[in-house]
């Protein structure tokens, strides 16, 4: 039997509303997730929204409101997208949420114990945004308003220097550990190409890691010194771990991670050494479990541009969704980016993706053949002859191409996109059959012919929509539907439990609509 399977995006940091950047990772870890369900694996989804440090007090003081206030109008935002884009999560993780409190106050009386954190004063480059410390050589030199230098991060954002008092984690004393654990299993951070900046980082030397903060006090209080607030990494990693009731005795704590479930972590590129560097050397020195694998997405950019407050292209999700579909845009982000590299994205590409795979391939194939049936089989799946070698080779292929899809989501690095495209081949080679075959002329001189190309049409169609069940749920329930396929038969158990001919269906309908380009393209 398959080990459980644990998976989450990182949680999503709130001083702002979710743009298409957070629905992107939210919709690929769920499109993961649901395949691995479908399969048969029991599985642990987890998102959630990171709610304290600097950034977060400082955009509530903007609003003049209180920290708490913004995080949960903030997190309530981010709720309604997950569930407006059909995001299977089991658990919204709130780190302002008092359990997580008590998890993360845990974690670091474990690390005190092990005896990896001291007291002594933090000078150096702090970054508001990124919420991360830099050392001077990772700085780039930029010039700023009015012709002033400044210093920015290696993410572009503005540094400012601090001084404070404050607790830290001797990180230097885990470069030999993490060195090993990256030799011993590359598998944990991909890509390869994340893997080797990580490698390349360690091996340039780290520095002991300032982990709490006294300049302001929106987050979680450090045990025993309760003019500090922990540095909100420490916070927001130790998520992974409350989410499964960390560090009460439950029966998620065990399943997923204390025994070892299969733990992976959907991140984007730009927090990996958070979660690759800071996060593991956390749970060496709390002796808990390692996570599996963390994967490295890249960015979706708006036509080739990061999305940017200051550039005015953030894009809204849920607009983007009302505008065009939540299945056809979970479909052409699936489908047209490269996971694991950053991909971009406008309404005319999404548009024309999704007419020429969804409503022109897939819709149409079924809208044709089930109202043939409909019309000349009264409704019922027809009783199929014996095959020629046009349903031998459509039978065989969707059968390779089931087994192609198997092998590549579960090779750890995650290829949604090649997966899709296996799948748009056999939608175009089954709308090549059923062309071929033509059972609407075969009507006429061959009517039992003609049953058997829409019988196994009809099939062909079953089995499609099941293997493409995890990337657009709604549509492919909906197509199952109007095959009358139970609910309980449309996961890949059920892919070698052909129709049944005589089943009643119900009256054909269209799926997939033919998308138009808005008048006004505010979209993106």
């Amino acid at each position: 039997m398959s080990k459980p399977f644990y998976i989450t995006t990182a949680i999503s940091y709130p001083n702002g509303p979710p743009h298409i950047g957070h629905a992107y990772e939210a919709i690929a870890t769920d499109a993961i997730a649901r395949f691995q369900r479908l399969s048969g694996r029991e599985v642990r989804f987890q998102t959630g929204t990171d709610e304290h440090g600097l950034k977060m007090a400082q955009a509530a003081a903007a609003k003049g409101i209180a920290p708490q206030d913004l995080a949960d109008e903030m997190a309530n935002q981010f709720i309604v997208m997950c569930d407006k884009l059909n995001v299977s999560y089991d658990r919204f993780m709130r780190t302002t949420e008092a359990e997580h409190h008590n998890a993360s106050q845990t974690i670091w009386q474990a690390m005190e114990a092990k005896g990896d954190l001291y007291l002594d004063k933090y000078e150096g480059w702090y970054s508001v945004r990124d919420e991360a410390y830099y050392d001077e050589s990772e700085l780039i030199d930029a010039e700023g308003a009015g012709g002033n230098k400044e210093k920015l991060s290696p993410q572009g954002t503005p540094v400012e220097w601090t001084v404070e008092e404050s607790w830290f984690f001797r990180l230097s004393k885990y470069q030999e550990p993490l060195l090993k654990l990256f030799k011993d299993r590359p598998e944990f951070l991909m890509p390869d190409s994340r893997r080797n900046e990580m490698v390349k980082f360690i091996e340039g030397g780290l520095n002991d890691l300032s982990v709490s903060r006294t300049s302001f006090d929106w987050g979680v209080k450090v045990p025993g010194s309760e003019n500090h607030v922990m540095y909100v990494w420490v916070d927001a990693l130790t998520n992974y771990l409350t989410g499964l009731g960390y560090p009460e005795e439950t029966d998620l704590y065990p399943k997923f991670w204390s025994e070892g479930g299969d733990m992976a972590h959907i991140i984007g590129k730009d927090i990996v050494r958070f979660h690759t560097i800071y996060w593991p050397a956390f749970l060496m020195s709390a002796n808990l479990p390692l996570p599996k694998q963390v994967f490295g997405h890249g960015f979706l950019l708006n036509r080739g541009e990061k999305m940017s407050k200051s550039v005015g292209n953030v894009v809204d999700p849920i607009a983007l969704a009302d505008a065009f579909g939540v299945d056809q845009l979970r479909y052409f982000l699936l489908s047209e980016v490269v996971f694991g590299k950053d991909g971009t994205y406008s309404a005319e590409m999404i548009v024309t993706k999704t007419n020429a795979d969804l409503a022109n391939n897939f819709g149409n194939l079924a809208q044709r053949s089930l109202s043939m049936i409909a019309k000349n089989c009264d409704g019922k799946v027809p009783e199929a002859g014996p095959k020629t070698d046009a349903e031998e080779q459509l039978v065989s292929d969707l059968t390779a191409c089931f087994s192609n899809i198997e092998v590549l989501m579960n090779n750890g690095e995650f290829p949604i996109h090649a997966a899709i495209d296996l799948l748009r081949e056999r939608l175009s080679a089954t709308n090549q059959y059923f062309a071929d075959q033509a059972p609407w002329a075969l009507r006429k001189t061959d009517p039992g012919r003609a049953d058997t190309v829409l019988y196994y049409t009809a099939e062909s169609i079953r089995q499609l929509a099941i293997m493409l069940r995890w990337v657009i749920p709604e549509s492919c329930d909906k197509m199952l539907d109007l095959l009358g396929q139970d609910m309980d038969k449309r996961d890949f158990a059920h892919m070698t439990n052909a129709i049944m001919s005589g089943l009643t269906l119900p009256a054909p309908s269209g799926i997939f609509p033919r998308l138009e380009m808005p008048e006004a393209e505010g979209q993106g």
